[in-house]
């Protein structure tokens, strides 16, 4: 019989890339509750960042949207003032923006999904300050043309590099192009610690402001990372086995863990509104870093 062999749906936000020992281990952490916030593992991810990319001044933070957040706070942006970026990109890179006040400029897309250099040049304004450059899906976009366009019209440039750990653009590493770059270790990306993020900066007087900006926010709440820690195992060894026998039956589960706060969601409620929540910026806790080791390792 064969009615155990139809095709099982991907799961692009339930932790697609965990594997057993990773599942493991989160269950292991959830019992030492002592290593929740503080720990070497966070030094340990930065250190790891600093001899991949070559750089001095990396930065952890809970999310992607955080080491964002931290990177633009840096550059002291004034009322609308504008940051340029693609349209085609997630909330998590506009709220940063709008939370500091200043004004997104959404800019068309080429056939690869990335920013496209001939409607960025129509977009600046004198009032234009920087450029977040998406690597859309691990794909890399035009460096050379938009960082000549850049530096002709004085664009501090971010490389949003949430896909992008790992690749390459005429063999040089995503994330060592811009003035600034950012990762993310969310529960659908490269590697997955379920929220994470980091900062990459090459500016030192930026950077000891990124350094400030981390040490005065707070670590995430216990209950915050008690349902990361959950997610991994609720995820591959019960939503997921519910999704394939109903889909139905599966975003019910989901959404009862969602409402009882048993899980957290990718992204909340209120950030679909263009708003920042609470959960963001805070610390890096060393329970999701050890996650996120452990699969830099692989």
């Amino acid at each position: 019989m064969n009615i155990f062999k139809a095709d099982k749906p991907i799961f692009t936000s339930l932790s697609p890339n965990t594997q057993r020992d990773d599942i493991f281990l989160s269950l292991k952490i959830i019992f030492q509750f002592w290593k929740w916030k503080k720990g070497n593992a966070v030094s340990g991810v930065e250190n790891w960042f600093r001899n991949y990319l070559k750089s001095g001044n990396v930065f952890s933070f809970n999310s992607g949207r955080s080491a964002l957040l931290a990177i633009l706070n840096s550059l002291d942006l004034k009322d609308q003032d504008e940051i340029l970026l693609q349209g085609f990109t997630c909330n998590a890179s506009v709220n940063p923006i709008l939370k500091l006040k200043a004004k997104p400029v959404f800019v068309d897309i080429d056939d690869v999904l990335n920013i496209n250099p001939d409607d960025l040049i129509k977009k600046i304004t004198p009032r234009s300050k920087a450029i977040i450059i998406q690597h859309t899906f691990g794909w890399p976009a035009r460096m050379d043309e938009i960082l000549e366009i850049a530096k002709d019209n004085n664009l501090f440039v971010v490389e949003d590099c949430a896909h992008s750990l790992g690749v390459k653009y005429e063999g040089e590493l995503c994330g060592t192009f811009g003035d600034a770059a950012f990762f993310s270790f969310g529960r659908d990306k490269i590697i997955s610690s379920v929220f994470g993020g980091l900062a990459v900066i090459k500016d030192k007087q930026l950077a000891q402001k990124i350094s400030t900006f981390q040490e005065k926010i707070e670590y995430p709440s216990y209950l915050w990372i008690f349902q990361q820690l959950l997610h991994p195992f609720l995820t591959n060894y019960i939503i997921m086995p519910v999704y394939w026998l109903s889909a139905t039956l599966g975003r019910l589960m989901l959404g009862f863990l969602h409402v009882f706060l048993i899980l957290s969601k990718a992204v909340y409620k209120n950030e679909k509104k263009g708003e920042f929540v609470e959960q963001f910026p805070k610390k890096f806790p060393n329970a999701l870093a050890i996650l996120a080791l452990n699969q830099l390792k692989k």
